[in-house]
């Protein structure tokens, strides 16, 4: 039985290629196994709050120490981190935002991003907590930022990655669907290209 964990940020919601490929990649993977379940975190339609003190020092606290404020902050991220850790595939559908990811996103990383849960500091550095899943990215943006003129200004894709293997998980794979806002014909060229990356990403899954 496989475990997904399907998460959706784009502000654009039903409407977004990043969110499109990204159920359709689950929804492929998922299908190699008849057992397999899928969870979806759609951070659009029912986004995080943005992390403050309560959260912050709370989750410093122990359990029996923290207000009311602060144990709701720390249980949703606790719930966050279980839903994470309890997958062994994880789909993150990420839409370019002024050259990063999505508020929305970045706010589901600052809550399972967490000193001693899910990475530890140890006598050798840090060590990500989170090892042995498959990650499966799908970036999607207006521009063409992989390659050009304007890949220094992506700062999205290595981001993202450098945020995963923080926290242990290394094995990633990246679907791009760039060049949206170039005309219609850059987009079904877009969309057709991703189609057939994702399709051989299925099929490298088995």
């Amino acid at each position: 039985m496989s475990r997904i964990l399907l998460i959706t940020s784009s502000p654009r919601s039903t409407d977004s290629l990043s969110t499109r490929f990204a159920h359709d990649l689950a929804r492929q993977l998922a299908a190699r196994d008849a057992s397999s379940a899928v969870t979806v975190r759609d951070l659009s339609t029912d986004p995080l709050p943005h992390i403050d003190d309560a959260y912050i020092v709370g989750r410093m606290l122990p359990p029996d120490a923290r207000n009311a404020k602060q144990a709701q902050a720390v249980e949703l991220a606790q719930a966050l981190v279980d839903e994470l850790r309890a997958a062994d595939i994880v789909v993150i559908g990420s839409a370019m935002t002024n050259f990063g990811p999505s508020t929305q996103l970045r706010a589901w990383f600052d809550r399972v991003i967490w000193p001693q849960v899910t990475f530890r500091y140890g006598e050798s550095g840090i060590a990500g907590a989170l090892e042995g899943k498959q990650v499966y990215l799908v970036t999607a943006s207006g521009g063409v930022f992989s390659e050009g003129p304007y890949a220094p200004f992506d700062y999205q894709s290595g981001y993202l990655k450098h945020l995963l293997g923080f926290i242990g998980m290394t094995d990633i794979h990246e679907v791009r669907v760039e060049g949206t806002v170039l005309g219609a014909e850059a987009v079904q060229a877009a969309i057709a290209k991703a189609g057939r990356e994702l399709h051989a990403l299925v099929e490298q899954a088995g």
